[in-house]
Parts: C-alpha cells; structure tokens; sequence
C-alpha cells in the first residue's frame, strides 16, 4: 500500500475477485502487463485485496511472450484453482498457437457459467470454442478479418474492448487496462477506476464505444480536423466486398469527385482508388494469412472481379503471389536469411538475441514488413 494511505472504509468486505491469465504461445506481453497492473494498483489504492491473479499454461511449463521474454505459469489446466474470470492471453500467430486441450478446458469453463474474456487476439480462441456465439466481440483489428469470416455468429466490432453479460475481449497494447478500468468502476465505483488512471499517468479512461485504429480520426491540416476523409475512409473500410464508386463516396460527404482526389492526395499522398486498393489488399493479406478460405473465397470477399485479377493486383501491389504468402515464401530473400541460430567466432560466441528470434516469428503476421522505410 503507498505509504501515508489507509484502507477506503466504502471497499470494505469487498469480494476478492480471483482472475486467472491462460498464456498462449507468443502472447502479447504489453496486453498481459497491461491488464495485470491495473488490477494490482486496484489493490494497492483501496488497500485491499480487491483481486488476485494467476498465469495459467497448458501443461504448466514456461510459455514464451511474442518478444522472447520467457514467463513462468502458476498453475496448469489441471490444477489451477478456482477462479471467477479466465482471460485468453493471445498475441502472434493465433489460429496456430492454441491446442485442442486448452479449448476443451475452456468450453469447460463455459460450461460451469464462467465470465470468460480476452486480450489482444485471445477472442479467436474462445471464437473458436463456440464460446463467443451472438456475444459482442473485440479483437486486435489484425485478426478482425479472419475472426468475422470463419466465425460468422460471433458479433465482430471495431470497439477497444467489449463487455457483454458474462465475457470481456478486449483488442491488444494498452486497451486492456481500459477494460479492466472500466470494471473496477463497474464493481467499485469511478473514485477507485480515476485513481489507478492517475497513477499511471492516463489521461483518461477509454471508453467501450471508443474505436481501434484512431490515427485516422487524428487526421488534421492546419490544426483543422478532417471529418469528411475519416468518414470517406471509414465507408471503404465498411465496404470491402462490394466497393463503393468513387463518384458515390464523394456524395456521401457532399464533395464533388475531384475534391475527393485532391483531398487523398493532398493528406494522404495517393488517389482514393489506390488507397481502397490497398484496404482489400491489405484485407486479402489478412485472409492468406489467417484463415483457411480458399484464394478464390478471398478474391470474392475483398471486392475482386475474378481470381486472376485479384492475383494480378496482389503480386504487383503486394510483390508475392497470394498462393506463395499463404505458403509463408518470402519475396526478400534477406528475410529468409535471417538470424535463427548462435554465431560462431573463434574467440566467442554470440548467442540468439531475442529482438531476432521475435522478429522471425513475426514473418507469419499479416502486418510483417508492412511498413518500408525509405
């Protein structure tokens, strides 16, 4: 307890509310500690213990976080204690990084009426459990896509974090201490929730409603906001599968077409027709990359006239065929000469470093090289 404070007399004989972390293989460490912290400056302000947590894996083993920092389980599976809320731990990789035996456990849980939630891509898995079915659903935005086309009852959104009844999912980075602000002032009023807020220096707590991916709503000239772009790119990111002419777009703004292309070009260096090309494209590359649709099932739901087409437009946009990025074959042979074993001198040895080991395991993310710097 900080020094000089005493136990809130309102928080007495409070329930200790017990969440386990079931840790994934490369989960997300900034959305485990995130979440994590929150609860324990929750106890360290009120002065009681308001939570408890536990890490859980699999067979109670250490699990590797997706930046190579190794964690060491409390419990397994198979005897972890009880608990009142089980949060799915997810980061790169998801549709491989869970098992068969972490899903029957989960189904389990959901089975005993268990609050049962997520952070950062852990909802795929409960996704994939059945366990999400007609329940409001946040994800990290990278496996948005691939979680709504093979998960259809699931209510997909583009929230920061979701609570529906009995589950929390929560997208990735910082937005689980938003979610697990936002039930502390659930469960014990907004005094406590604003004092952890302040504790960490957080301007505020995010809201349920508050949407991942905001750069763009941070989209200013002049220190002029710039609604119509956001909207004209929020209706393209909405309508992926059948696209949107540009005249149309532009009179949804009240812009004539020209405007519209001088607007993309002058905030965003491109036309709106290249910039809509690279969302699906960027859409198609989510699909290859996790989820097992066929290239012609992706060619048709990215808004592509047939799949030669679309495969024209993704070697030459993307620089790989879609058939060699569902394989994993990297067009730059750089990448595939990466650093994966210990270097070896006659005077010492230098063993793997983790920023190489985590860089090579990011190759299977659709986000992996996205970004050139010139």
């Amino acid at each position: 307890m900080a020094s000089g404070m005493t136990p809130n007399p309102a928080i007495k004989n409070k329930t200790l509310t017990r969440v386990g972390f079931l840790l994934l293989d490369n989960f997300t460490m900034i959305a485990l500690v995130s979440a994590i912290e929150t609860l324990r400056m929750a106890n360290q302000l009120s002065g009681e213990e308001l939570f408890s947590w536990q890490l859980i894996s699999e067979d109670g083993n250490i699990v590797q976080a997706s930046d190579g920092l190794s964690f060491t389980p409390d419990f397994s599976i198979l005897n972890a204690p009880v608990l009142d809320i089980v949060i799915v731990a997810g980061g790169v990789d998801i549709t491989r990084s869970f098992t068969p035996r972490q899903v029957s456990w989960l189904r389990a849980l959901g089975r005993k009426n268990y609050t049962l939630g997520s952070i950062c891509t852990g909802a795929y898995v409960l996704a994939h459990a059945g366990l999400l079915d007609n329940y409001e659903t946040s994800s990290h935005w990278e496996c948005l896509a691939s979680l709504q086309e093979r998960y259809p009852k699931v209510r997909c959104n583009n929230r920061l974090y979701s609570i529906d009844k009995n589950r929390m999912t929560s997208s990735g980075g910082t937005t689980p201490m938003d979610m697990f602000l936002n039930f502390i002032a659930l469960r014990y009023g907004g005094k406590l929730s604003s004092a952890v807020s302040d504790m960490f220096i957080c301007d505020r707590v995010r809201g349920e409603f508050d949407q991942q991916r905001v750069s763009l709503r941070q989209l200013h000239t002049n220190g002029q906001p710039m609604p119509k772009l956001v909207d004209i790119i929020e209706l393209m990111e909405a309508n992926l599968e059948e696209p949107i002419e540009l005249d149309e777009l532009a009179s949804f703004v009240a812009v004539s077409r020209r405007q519209l292309e001088r607007m993309f070009l002058k905030h965003l260096d491109c036309s709106p027709s290249r910039y809509y090309l690279k969302l699906r494209l960027d859409r198609a590359r989510q699909l290859l990359k996790q989820s097992s649709l066929s290239i012609v099932e992706i060619s048709a739901a990215c808004g592509f006239v047939s799949t030669p087409h679309f495969s024209r437009c993704y070697r030459k946009h993307i620089g790989t065929s879609p058939r060699d990025e569902r394989k994993g074959i990297c067009s730059d042979a750089a990448r595939i000469n990466m650093v994966s074993e210990p270097l070896i001198s006659e005077e010492f040895i230098v063993p793997v470093v983790r920023s190489a080991t985590a860089l090579f395991q990011a190759q299977t993310e659709p986000s992996y090289g996205s970004v050139i710097i010139q």
